[in-house]
């Protein structure tokens, strides 16, 4: 069951994208982008984002929330070369009960989608060291959402 919160579309102010190089160092025997370093990519317009937002670690760590990661799902469809330049696009989809953020990697010059995936993060209470089964208030504020 889909609430309203989730229909809604996309909120510009919910979306960040970053360029990188692919660096030497994140190559594998066979010349391409090892798979593991995507990860990083995606934590790096993760981060964008949530600075967009006034909530990356910092202000989570404030509000009283850690917000680990519970679940990472990433498809490729091209790899990336040394040199080459990607944009990483990040986007919140869901935001009730989890953060979910979608990725969306492609090439800088011609558009192509190299990789795309998602992260799922939960709120977890400092204090008591207990996950949210609801987003605490203060994400929706930080998403310039009013709660009924």
């Amino acid at each position: 069951m889909t609430s309203l919160h989730t229909k809604l579309p996309v909120k510009e102010h919910w979306s960040a994208e970053v360029e990188l190089q692919v660096q030497f160092f994140d190559l594998d025997p066979m010349q391409i982008v090892w798979h593991g370093n995507y990860v990083k990519y995606l934590e790096v317009a993760r981060c964008a984002l949530l600075d967009k937002l006034d909530y990356n670690y910092p202000e989570m760590q404030a509000s009283g929330y850690s917000w680990p990661i519970i679940d990472l799902h990433l498809r490729y469809a091209h790899p990336a070369a040394f040199g080459q330049r990607i944009k990483v696009r990040a986007s919140v989809t869901e935001w009730e009960n989890r953060l979910k953020i979608a990725y969306v990697i492609t090439d800088s010059v011609s558009g192509q989608r190299l990789s795309r995936g998602t992260t799922t993060q939960v709120a977890v209470d400092m204090t008591t060291h207990e996950m949210c089964f609801a987003s605490p208030p203060v994400l929706f504020k930080k998403l310039g959402i009013e709660q009924v």
